[in-house]
């Protein structure tokens, strides 16, 4: 008996061993080790071995320039989004000359379109910073203005700061934007190489030329129907707040479009292992479209981190000017009943809103096409009619997929899900409740004022 204690107080007080932490590319690197070290092993005890059961990672070759502008149809199909940007000065990457083990997308700060950015960021700073003088002085001065008006003027002071969160936000990622656009642009040759078929995102040229010209009208119309509403927003105002809302419409259009285009890579890339699985031995084959999904999986993480600032000063616009406008429809209805001017606040709380929910639903969707489908459709997979190298790539690829999810993460700070949507809207319900209750004992200490007069 005492042996046995010894031996079970010696197993539970042994320091247990802590796993590090490794990015995606060393992960690969040791799974390829260890399936190198497997395969000599096997070949050191068996002469007569058969190493197709053993695959490895190729190393991949310098793929010409020529060829992947050729076959880089993402690029082209939304070229219009990206001229765009750089017009507007919000993301100035730029396309590189083909040469050899250059990246295609590139970001230089002494680049022509960053200067081009510059430039047009003086001019627009520069008209931000008269109007929110205006602003300001026109919020301090009338205090005795109605309180619909006063949170009016809250909400488009608020929305001119995005203006100066722009080189932060925006520029400073610009390396890690030309990332995520050159990993798009290799996967469509390699899935091309791999497949034998090209990627096609079918409607997605007219798309992107749609929600251009949309994101700009969009804008145009919210500017226009506030300087009709709003007795004290002056025409000349216009010209600071439409970049600044076409800009939160292009953010809502570059992510509808990249979502979609996840959606359309993983359909392709599930279509062709449907194929790959009823031909004989495809073990081999589903090695490589596991790494293709590892890829693409990979590209969803680098979208987020890519835009992580961008888009958490949006998501932080959002839920600030939803709080402020909610807050100020509800308690002008308590002072003087519904008007126009609040139906135009629930308008804003809707515009708001809408952004939200379609970011958060298209990332949703785009996560489950490319992790649970492809997991229900490798779980559907009859492993007693295979032989065993596929039952092994099988395996290796659910794992691939628990051990990397197809996760939009900014950076960190969140996830991009329809998670969010509830978090965000149970924090604007709870921030409402308290304003309100403050609200209501204002009320009722200014009638009892009132009653004791």
């Amino acid at each position: 008996m005492a042996f046995w204690a010894t031996v079970a107080t010696r197993a539970t007080s042994a320091t247990p061993k802590v796993m590090p932490a490794l990015t995606p590319s060393q992960k690969q690197f040791l799974h390829d080790e260890l399936r190198y070290r497997e395969k000599l092993n096997f070949l050191a005890d068996n002469d007569d071995a058969n190493l197709s059961d053993y695959y490895v990672r190729k190393e991949e070759p310098v793929d010409d320039p020529v060829l992947l502008d050729k076959h880089d149809s993402f690029y082209h199909t939304t070229k219009s989004l990206l001229v765009l940007f750089q017009i507007m000065g919000v993301m100035p990457i730029h396309r590189n000359p083909q040469k050899p083990n250059l990246p295609r997308t590139g970001y230089s700060w002494t680049s022509k379109q960053v200067l081009w950015a510059m430039f047009v960021y003086v001019i627009q700073t520069t008209v931000v910073i008269f109007v929110l003088q205006e602003r300001v002085n026109n919020f301090v001065t009338n205090s005795d203005k109605r309180f619909d008006e006063a949170i009016y003027n809250v909400i488009f002071i608020s929305l001119l700061f995005t203006n100066f969160l722009l080189p932060v936000a925006s520029w400073r990622h610009g390396p890690q934007v030309a990332i995520f656009k050159n990993m798009w642009t290799n996967y469509q040759l390699k899935f091309l190489k791999v497949t034998g078929t090209p990627i096609v995102f079918p409607n997605l040229y007219p798309l992107t030329w749609g929600l251009c010209i949309f994101s700009w009208a969009l804008s145009i119309l919210i500017n226009l129907s506030q300087y009709f509403l709003q007795p004290d927003f002056e025409f000349w105002y216009t010209f600071a707040y439409y970049p600044l809302i076409a800009m939160l419409n292009c953010f809502c259009s570059l992510w509808y479009i990249n979502c979609n285009a996840f959606g359309t890579a993983s359909k392709a890339l599930s279509d062709s292992l449907q194929i790959t699985l009823r031909s004989e031995k495809p073990a081999q084959k589903l090695t490589e479209y596991r790494y293709l999904w590892v890829d693409l999986s990979h590209m969803m993480q680098q979208l987020g981190r890519a835009y992580s600032n961008m888009y958490g000063m949006y998501c932080l616009v959002v839920f600030f000017t939803t709080i402020i406008a909610t807050y100020g429809s509800f308690s002008e209805i308590i002072d003087h009943g519904a008007t126009y001017k609040e139906v135009g606040l629930f308008v804003i709380v809707f515009y708001c809103m809408s952004l939200l929910y379609i970011i958060c639903n298209e990332a949703h969707y785009a996560s489950q096409k490319v992790g649970l489908d492809f997991q229900t459709q490798l779980l559907n997979v009859n492993l007693t009619a295979v032989d065993t190298p596929t039952q092994k790539e099988v395996e290796m690829f659910l794992m691939a997929i628990s051990k990397n999810p197809p996760i939009m993460n900014l950076d960190g700070y969140a996830n991009i899900n329809r998670e969010l949507i509830t978090s965000n809207v149970s924090f604007m319900a709870t921030y409402l409740v308290v304003l309100l209750q403050f609200k209501i004992t204002e009320q009722r200490g200014l009638r009892s004022q009132q009653a004791a007069l």
